[in-house]
């Protein structure tokens, strides 16, 4: 089950330790059940399930927002940090030959990653689609044409991420899980609504940004990535920049020094 929120912090009130109030009910029905001690040793084989505790602020996504039908906020910007993973996202589009040779690099080194393709993207490389998701990785939706969607009024910004969809879907038969906004960062709530509109169970942000979108060169993309990744890190990340391709193994390879493992983001979330 995904636990999540927008913005960079878990929704209000999760993970917050039991009152005393509550200890003193719990340890009540463990005297009626035969003793106290029995009852708390019951509650710790219980512990972190959905029906007897909230998780802790640890073990669950980050963000915030209004919560969508699957019960996430609106906008996830890392996994937990009590998961030795690690999510790599990359805004998908820039030359074929590049998001090839990334991918191929990717699955050297048995990784696993998840690209929000732009639609207008799909339309000049359709057979990426294919490819990303035939190799393991995760395929999601980053606008129809990548124009700031924020600054939107409802009609446009409905129609860059319904159109990405439909792109998906033809493709794959499936629109994707996440949604990720166009030159932003973070959604605005009026885009989040849009999005779980059109289904997609929470808008995927991040909490670490690699820069290499301003091409600074492979050592500087592996530097940013390693000085600021944590367990649960999302990570941004680009097609379509050599740098990026020339430093994904490096990367790769200090991340599992780390004892850190590169997966979709459906796989740190869930």
């Amino acid at each position: 089950m995904l636990r999540a929120a927008a913005g960079g912090a878990l929704a209000a009130g999760c993970g917050r330790p039991e009152s005393g109030k509550e200890s003193r009910q719990g340890a009540k029905v463990g005297s009626r059940e035969g003793s106290r001690e029995g009852s708390e040793r019951e509650s710790g084989r219980e512990a972190g399930s959905a029906s007897t505790r909230r998780p802790s602020p640890e073990s669950s996504p980050s963000g915030s927002g209004s919560p969508s039908r699957a019960g996430l906020p609106g906008q996830i910007t890392n996994g937990p940090r009590d998961r030795q993973a690690v999510a790599l996202t990359f805004h998908g589009q820039g030359e074929s030959a590049l998001a090839t040779a990334l991918l191929g690099e990717a699955e050297r080194a048995g990784a696993r990653i998840t690209v929000l393709a732009v639609g207008s993207w799909l339309d000049e490389h359709p057979e990426l689609a294919r490819r990303i998701l035939d190799a393991g990785h995760e395929l999601g939706n980053h606008t129809q044409s990548h124009r700031a969607i924020c600054a939107m009024d409802e009609k446009a910004a409905h129609a860059e991420i319904t159109g990405c969809a439909e792109r998906l879907r033809r493709l794959t038969g499936s629109q994707g899980r996440w949604f990720r906004p166009s030159q932003a960062r973070l959604a605005t709530p009026l885009v989040q609504s849009l999005a779980r509109r059109e289904g997609y169970a929470a808008c995927l942000s991040y909490d670490l940004d690699s820069l290499d979108h301003t091409d600074p060169g492979a050592e500087a993309v592996q530097r940013n990535v390693l000085r600021q990744v944590r367990p649960g890190s999302v990570v941004s990340l680009h097609l379509g920049h050599p740098g990026t391709v020339a430093a994904l193994p490096a990367l790769l390879d200090g991340l599992r020094g780390r004892g850190l493992r590169p997966v979709t983001a459906t796989e740190l979330l869930t």
